[in-house]
């Protein structure tokens, strides 16, 4: 699993027109971008939930838990994209939806169970995704 996290002051989750999930901008919080590989499992959704929601990249070296920062999480199978031949990305690393859809609904719960306030796209959409980075600060995270 990989988890690209972003820190913003506002952002939103557009599907054919209407807003699924945003982050109001009366308060930082947490982007999350979260890509689905063959071998994960819901232990490494759970794992990679604590880490995001521990991660100091809040103003004053915070983190999400200590300041009950908002969440988005939006699936991302991108994250997964092999480039290093021609010009065509190869997407066989990402994991197929029976697999990945609910790793990241899995994902997203665990944030919630820690106490996290999470919104989210719609698994497999095609979603217009507007933010603004504060920093910017945009961290990779992998276990």
């Amino acid at each position: 699993m990989r988890v690209l996290v972003q820190r913003v002051t506002s952002a939103k989750v557009m599907v054919d027109g209407a807003m699924v999930g945003e982050i109001r901008p009366d308060s930082q919080g947490l982007l999350a971008l979260v890509g689905v590989t063959h071998d994960d499992d819901v232990d490494i959704a759970r794992r990679m939930a604590e880490k995001l929601w521990q991660l100091r990249i809040l103003d004053g070296e915070r983190s999400a838990a200590d300041v009950s920062a908002p969440v988005l999480v939006v699936s991302q199978f991108t994250l997964y994209a092999n480039t290093a031949k021609g010009r065509r990305p190869s997407w066989n690393a990402a994991a197929p939806r029976i697999l990945a859809e609910p790793l990241v609904t899995a994902f997203a719960d665990a944030l919630r169970h820690l106490g996290a306030r999470v919104e989210s796209g719609v698994f497999g959409a095609d979603m217009a995704v507007e933010l603004v980075n504060d920093g910017p600060v945009t961290v990779l995270l992998e276990l």
